[in-house]
């Protein structure tokens, strides 16, 4: 099983390179997951909760977002929200260049 191994640590190194490229991981089956604002009690608790590995939430000021390229598709945020306001995006949109270059500001320096 070196393979799956590997995979943990490819998640990591392939986060980084996600953000470079402002691409999603092309083998993830499993479509990103969005917030719905208007049921978001932004307590952050999906954020503290997302894996290292993805680190797709970030608080955005008024509300929190799950950025799509860095995105899984994982339940771990929709287990820890406590409104059940996270949900499958099927139709999920490319992150604007505003919010990237926020994520590179918010990412210099991170392993």
């Amino acid at each position: 099983m070196p393979a799956e191994a590997n995979t943990s640590t490819d998640a990591g190194t392939g986060r980084s390179e996600r953000i470079a490229t402002r691409t999603r991981n092309e083998t993830w089956r499993k479509p990103p997951r969005r917030i719905e604002k208007s049921e978001c009690i932004t307590c952050d608790t999906c954020l503290r909760s997302c894996p290292s590995e993805f680190g797709a939430i970030f608080d955005r000021g008024l509300d929190v977002v799950i950025i799509p390229e860095l995105c899984s598709g994982c339940p771990v945020c929709v287990m820890e929200c406590p409104v059940d306001c996270i949900y499958v995006d099927e139709d999920w949109t490319e992150t604007d260049n505003d919010m990237w270059n926020h994520i590179e500001l918010t990412s210099d320096g991170a392993s």
